[in-house]
């Protein structure tokens, strides 16, 4: 099913044929293939704008559906996040970075479940009207990662590589938003500014550690202050 699921948006549409000389003539018949705004995984990896369009009964609440429609799109969310971070590298991979999006994915597919009232795909691989919730929350976490993806995945990895402080899943959300410690930005201007730039203020504006005095100063200093007193 999920198989089927990755394929029925990625397919591409047939050509409709031509229509016969009686074609007026004849009975009208239903096209219930998915029309190209309904909400599909197609839509959810793209974060195209969609429609809720599929028709499935609703029924009383089965608590076998509900595990099988969160399993359903929990066993989608490698390939997901996968592929929503190759596509705003160029085609890089980031492994860290599918880590924190199969966490963060993990953390709202269970609104997934529908209770099991119906399944949360039809068989033609559109969504059902209620997973609205769902389909967003999913979407919101492919969407982030993208942007992660995009302008903090070559920085943190190189933050990792040279120690700086604030790795990990806290450096992709620090530095797409802007919003990484003074100690953070300081590490990644000097041991990864190439990597970083892009994301950096400038650099006279980043705040620095004050440098250590001098060895000696200090107890110089001392012994003045305790001449002083003698006086």
């Amino acid at each position: 099913m999920l198989v089927s699921l990755l394929l029925l948006g990625a397919a591409p549409r047939e050509s409709t044929p031509a229509l016969p000389p009686d074609a007026l003539a004849a009975p009208p018949r239903v096209d219930e293939s998915p029309t190209a705004w309904s909400c599909t995984i197609d839509t959810l990896r793209s974060g195209k704008e969609c429609v809720f369009e599929a028709d499935l009964k609703v029924g009383a609440p089965n608590a076998q559906q509900d595990a099988a429609n969160i399993q359903l799109l929990k066993d989608a969310s490698r390939a997901l996040c996968g592929e929503a971070i190759r596509v705003a590298r160029d085609g890089q991979s980031d492994a860290n970075l599918t880590a924190v999006c199969e966490r963060n994915y993990a953390r709202v597919v269970g609104q997934c479940g529908l209770e099991g009232v119906s399944p949360v795909v039809d068989a033609k691989g559109r969504f059902a009207p209620g997973a609205r919730a769902c389909y967003r929350a999913l979407s919101s976490v492919l969407q982030e990662v993208q942007l992660m993806a995009a302008v903090a995945s070559p920085c943190c990895e190189c933050a990792a590589r040279s120690g700086c402080p604030g790795t990990g899943e806290r450096c992709y959300a620090d530095v797409s938003h802007q919003q990484s410690s003074p100690a953070a930005l300081a590490c990644l201007d000097t041991r990864c500014h190439d990597a970083c730039s892009m994301m950096l203020p400038p650099s006279a504006s980043i705040p620095r550690a004050a440098p250590a005095p001098a060895a000696g100063h200090a107890p110089q200093k001392a012994a003045g202050r305790a001449g002083s007193a003698s006086l």
